[in-house]
């Protein structure tokens, strides 16, 4: 490589083995290459690059035969150039589980691997080891040379600490081959040679795009680094200069452009640092930018629907959160902090980012102040602790105090939309507890709101919460209506200004209504919609709904007999829950596995027993009666009859007093069970209630309670030896339904039947 721009010419000549005079050089070596097929490849320094791109110019114009083949950190920018990008490598996504064979088909992990055992490493790459290589050449970007130097140090420090010791930033120090150049031979020597390539003006935005996470637009960077000194247009001009020099990746989401600096130039950069002045006014510049994007992302989130869309969001989240340290930090700004984390509070619930939510709205609670706090501020911050509080710890008082207060705030203000949503949040809370009657004045409430709000979202909440109420006070009928006209006037991609009306996007409505079919005697379509709208959550992509949503569904599979389905939702429920740190909806998940045991024939008595004191410790008292049923179901079959009784008492006059009717027909079916299994039986009290069970069920229109409890009866009566009246009371019920004849109730009811005949 030629060392000097003077020389360039007379390097490329004395390469084809010509002999020219410096002062005539150009003239000469043009002459020789004018008739000439050649392909030069040249390996072109920073400093030579004017030179090359003149030598470049003058052969194109008049050698048009001969190519020139050069590597450099930015284009020639001359005619007939074609400019190829060498990208990173590629390495394996963070989005999930990842094996050793699929580790190995990404190019980085490759090189790694190869580079780690040719410097003596013992690495088999296994599942445990590739999980490890792909997070190492993550953080490493995919940079060839970093993965290189850092393979290298697998043989001395082993895989795991090669790992931690990247994130103390000590592999810009690592050494490569000593037949490396200079500039190559560590990665500080790399990074300090091109930064002093750079023109004062571009080291100092460099320095500042170092505030920036992940990727950032331009409008983002100009926001931010302009400033101190430096004009709008020298941002602009630095920026375009430094992608030109691959100092500033670019990449393209969606129709906007986006820039990032690798992790090791960041790191690099944040390292040289900036005065104290400058570096305060720059990360409030960069916490008031994130401040706006956030009120801005909050009122667009609504119409994002899906994990793909929200891709260019997850970027500007990484920069709150760092916003949000620093101004909460020794250094930062107490107002500044207090309005972002309210900004970010509702956008954050809407990621199910729920751990963080809670954090930031605490912390920023804490250090409120009214003279530095808008209403509107603390409203959200109220609001954000008592929706994350209820969803991580379960109902507590804290959480109800912050909802009370937050719908206070929205009262005082006339802020109808946002006391709509928050309406429907208490009623959340007080559903979620199991106090159905206070929760359905929250859902009346609401909707008598709605109707003064100029936002369909608000009606469609009201639909929504109120159907859900009519469900479990076992007015089917009502609930239908309401939840039917929900999905009749709402699509998923209604928008609102107000996230807490479209928290959801309505998928726990829609399982109330799969739940609402199959008390009605619409199976298969119970469980149509149950896929359907579970299916719909996934491809939104929040987990927080996901959860909820496959809890609830695996009612509908166990009262059909559908085990498999059953256990496959149970299983992705409690395997979400825990990632995200859902500890009622974790419980819930437990509970739900040993319901399945029990259905199942097994004894898991004790396991159902310990999750449901959890769910009573949480207060997530929504599903117990359900539970309950099956624990009576459990004791029976292991001889506990008399604390079966106990239970199924108690829960009766449970669901009297909370109001969850709903369920009362097969509570008084099992009861039934129950007196027919002691000893003696106790038949005509077990017929009466059966009688009873039969009676709520028609007058809730709960055809497949009603099923059930007709098969019992019938059963009875066959034990009496009135087998022509057991025929005729199944026949009535059974007649009536018009699907599902291959779930499991519909199969003993036709078996029954065809006994009978």
């Amino acid at each position: 490589m030629v060392s000097d721009p003077r020389f360039v010419t007379t390097g490329v000549a004395s390469m084809l083995g010509l002999s020219v005079q410096s002062e005539d050089a150009t003239l000469g070596l043009i002459a020789y290459l004018k008739d000439k097929r050649i392909l030069l490849v040249l390996d072109t320094c920073e400093h030579l690059i004017e030179a090359v791109a003149a030598l470049a110019a003058a052969i194109f114009r008049t050698a048009p035969q001969v190519h020139i083949l050069a590597t450099s950190r930015e284009t020639l920018q001359v005619d007939g150039e074609h400019v190829y990008r060498l990208e990173p490598l590629a390495y394996p996504p963070d989005d999930g589980p990842l094996s050793a064979d699929i580790a190995r088909a990404f190019p980085a992990t490759q090189l790694f691997v190869e580079r780690a055992v040719a410097n003596g490493a013992n690495l088999n790459l296994n599942d445990a080891e590739a999980a490890i290589v792909a997070d190492i050449c993550r953080k490493l970007d995919g940079v060839a040379l970093a993965i290189e130097l850092a393979a290298r140090r697998v043989e001395v420090y082993g895989l795991s600490e090669t790992a931690a010791l990247l994130d103390q930033r000590l592999a810009q120090l690592w050494a490569g081959p000593r037949t490396a150049p200079p500039r190559q031979r560590t990665l500080q020597a790399t990074l300090d040679w091109s930064y002093r390539l750079l023109s004062e003006t571009e080291r100092t935005v460099l320095r500042r795009l170092a505030i920036f996470v992940g990727n950032f637009t331009l409008e983002a960077a100009l926001a931010v680094t302009t400033g101190n000194g430096i004009d709008q247009a020298e941002v602009f001009a630095a920026i375009d200069s430094l992608v030109a020099k691959s100092m500033v990746a670019t990449r393209s989401l969606g129709t906007t452009m986006r820039y990032r600096l690798l992790d090791t130039t960041r790191a690099y950069a944040i390292e040289l640092g900036a005065d104290d002045s400058e570096a305060a006014s720059l990360a409030i510049r960069h916490a008031r930018y994130y401040r706006q994007w956030l009120e801005q992302a909050a009122t667009e989130w609504s119409t994002l629907m899906s994990g793909t869309e929200r891709a260019t969001y997850f970027a500007g989240v990484s920069n709150v959160r760092a916003a949000l340290e620093w101004s909460f930090g020794p250094n930062g700004d107490l107002p500044t902090g207090i309005s972002l984390a309210a900004a970010a509070a509702p956008v954050l619930l809407a990621m199910s980012l729920l751990p963080e939510c809670h954090h930031w709205s605490h912390r920023a609670l804490i250090a409120l102040d009214d003279k530095v706090s808008s209403k509107s501020d603390q409203m959200h911050l109220q609001a954000a602790l008592g929706i994350s509080s209820m969803h991580l710890y379960g109902e507590n008082e804290h959480a109800r105090e912050a909802l009370d207060r937050s719908l206070a705030l929205a009262e005082a203000e006339h802020d109808a939309a946002n006391e709509a949503g928050l309406l429907g949040m208490l009623h959340m809370f007080h559903f979620r507890s199991g106090d159905f009657n206070v929760a359905l004045s929250f859902a009346k409430r609401c909707r008598v709101l709605a109707g003064t709000v100029d936002d369909p979202a608000a009606l469609a909440l009201a639909h929504s919460i109120l159907g859900r109420s009519l469900l479990m006070m076992g007015d089917l009928s009502g609930a239908r209506a309401e939840l039917e006209a929900l999905f009749t006037d709402w699509s998923p991609s209604q928008q609102s200004n107000t996230i807490y009306l479209v928290h959801d996007r309505h998928f726990r409505a829609g399982i109330a209504l799969a739940r609402t079919l199959w008390m009605q005697g619409h199976p298969t379509q119970a469980a149509e919609r149950a896929r359907e709208f579970i299916d719909g959550a996934k491809r939104m992509d929040h987990p927080a709904s996901v959860t909820v949503l496959l809890a609830w569904a695996a009612s509908i599979f166990l009262w059909t007999g559908d085990f498999r389905s059953a256990e496959e939702y149970i299983d992705a429920s409690i395997a979400i829950s825990e990632s995200y740190s859902l500890g009622p909806l974790t419980a819930v998940g437990h509970a739900r596995k040993a319901q399945l045991a029990i259905r199942q024939g097994r004894n898991a008595i004790a396991d159902l027993r310990a999750s449901l004191t959890e769910i009573h410790a949480v207060r997530y008292e929504l599903i117990t009666t359900e539970f309950n049923i099956c624990l009576v179901q459990g004791l029976m079959a292991n001889g506990q009859f008399d604390e079966a009784m106990a239970l199924l008492t108690d829960t009766i006059l449970q669901v009297s007093t909370k109001g969850d009717t709903c369920y009362m027909p097969e509570l008084l079916r099992m009861k039934a069970g129950l007196l027919r299994a002691m000893t003696p039986p106790r038949l005509e009290e077990a017929e009466a209630c059966l009688m009873q069970s039969l009676e709520l069920s028609r007058s809730q229109g709960a055809l497949g309670w009603e099923l059930r409890a007709a098969t019992d009866l019938a059963v009875l009566l066959v034990g009496k030896g009135l087998r022509q009246p057991a025929k005729e009371v199944l026949e009535r019920t059974y007649g009536q339904f018009t699907e599902g004849f291959d779930t499991a109730d519909l199969r003993t009811a036709e078996r029954l039947l065809e006994e009978l005949s």
